[in-house]
């Protein structure tokens, strides 16, 4: 039998390696030589198992040293260096990767289950209901200020002729013979195994003698379900409401999911939303902009009264604060947005013609000093 390699040269380390660069030589070793990306390779198999037994002993604060020291030689039988020998490699894998925040996805089935040579097997919960989805679509105004609602929908409900037990009147549960109660069977996969839900219980654990001939054994049937649905003021599109335990009920009396409720919010005619500001466009004539006047401007609350300075500009902005979409946490709300625009007349009367006419002729360049400071700067440029 051939001597073992020096571990340290396994991982390809030196003897002065942190164990943070340790862990990091072994996973990116591991997933190089992990066999289920060489299916079939006994050398591969061997290079993993390798791999393993030389992150654990280095990995190991109590064992480093005597690795050190002795070599080899620590965990020799009766060498008394703490030889007791080594865990599977595969736990040793699923240690790193989980500890790291998970691998890559190749292993993604490998982590989720549990190894015939590792730890226990791990309790089942696919007798639990699962969650469900519902598109919701609101009016502009009940998303900004809350409301209520009752939608229908259809999922499956605890079975009323059995009581959601599977089971016929005078019939019960008993262990499943199949997988002896763990819920879970070890399927072989090359040289190791992976546990699966049964497929006799379903993952329940337990077996049915005589099941419901209205739910045929699981526990549950389809039913239309009538929820009321309390919806929080400044909810907006793509906000996504959660009512828990109204999604599919669990086989066999397992615990039901939840329900989702996805919000999608109408357009209003007058305001846009940005958030949990409004934003509103109000129209007025330029007598109103020279002049200066007040006006009535939309709110969420009703109309509201907007002093316009005179000589005020086109697309002026005034903002009113707190007169916006309440916050969806409860706490304070958005502002309001007013910009106006100039409304210019299209259809005038032969006296405001008139009356236009005159007033043009008394204007002059300091009536409109910006037109003047624009004309300016264009002549320079094409002068230049």
């Amino acid at each position: 039998m051939s001597a073992k390699k020096d571990y340290y040269e396994v991982l390809g380390v030196s003897r002065t390696v942190t164990p943070e660069e340790i862990k990091k030589a072994y996973r990116k070793l591991a997933v190089q030589h992990h066999p289920d990306k060489h299916k079939g390779d006994k050398k591969a198999e061997e290079k993993f198992k390798e791999i393993g037994e030389a992150y654990e002993v280095l990995s190991d604060p109590e064992k480093r040293p005597a690795y050190d020291r002795y070599g080899h030689r620590a965990f020799a039988p009766g060498s008394g260096g703490g030889g007791a020998g080594f865990h599977d490699p595969f736990d040793v894998f699923r240690e790193v990767f989980n500890s790291s925040g998970g691998g890559a996805s190749i292993f993604g089935d490998i982590l989720e289950g549990a190894f015939g040579g590792g730890g226990g097997r791990r309790t089942s919960r696919s007798n639990q209901g699962s969650d469900l989805r519902y598109d919701l679509e609101i009016d502009f105004l009940e998303a900004v200020r809350g409301c209520e609602k009752e939608i229908t929908i259809r999922r499956p409900m605890p079975c009323a002729k059995c009581d959601g037990t599977g089971a016929s009147a005078g019939s019960k549960a008993v262990t499943c013979p199949t997988c002896r109660g763990q819920g879970q069977v070890a399927v072989s996969r090359g040289f190791f195994s992976v546990a699966q839900t049964c497929p006799k219980c379903q993952g329940s654990g337990q077996s049915i003698q005589n099941p419901c001939k209205t739910c045929h054994g699981e526990g549950r049937a389809e039913e239309n379900a009538r929820i009321k649905l309390k919806i929080p003021a400044g909810v907006d599109t793509g906000s996504r409401l959660r009512s828990s335990g109204q999604g599919e009920a669990g086989a066999r009396g397992g615990p039901a999911g939840d329900l989702y409720v996805v919000l999608s919010v109408l357009p209003h005619p007058v305001f846009q939303r940005d958030e949990d500001d409004l934003h509103c466009d109000v129209p007025i004539s330029f007598c109103h902009l020279a002049l200066g006047a007040e006006i009535s401007v939309p709110s969420l609350e009703g109309e509201l009264k907007l002093k316009v300075p005179a000589g005020t500009a086109s697309n002026k902005v005034f903002r009113l604060r707190d007169q916006g979409v309440p916050s969806v946490s409860g706490r304070g709300r958005g502002d309001l947005h007013i910009r106006i625009t100039v409304e210019v007349p299209k259809h005038l009367t032969h006296a405001q013609r008139e009356a236009l006419e005159q007033f043009a002729k008394t204007c002059d360049e300091s009536t409109h000093p910006e037109g003047r400071s624009f004309l300016e700067k264009a002549r320079k440029l094409f002068q230049s």
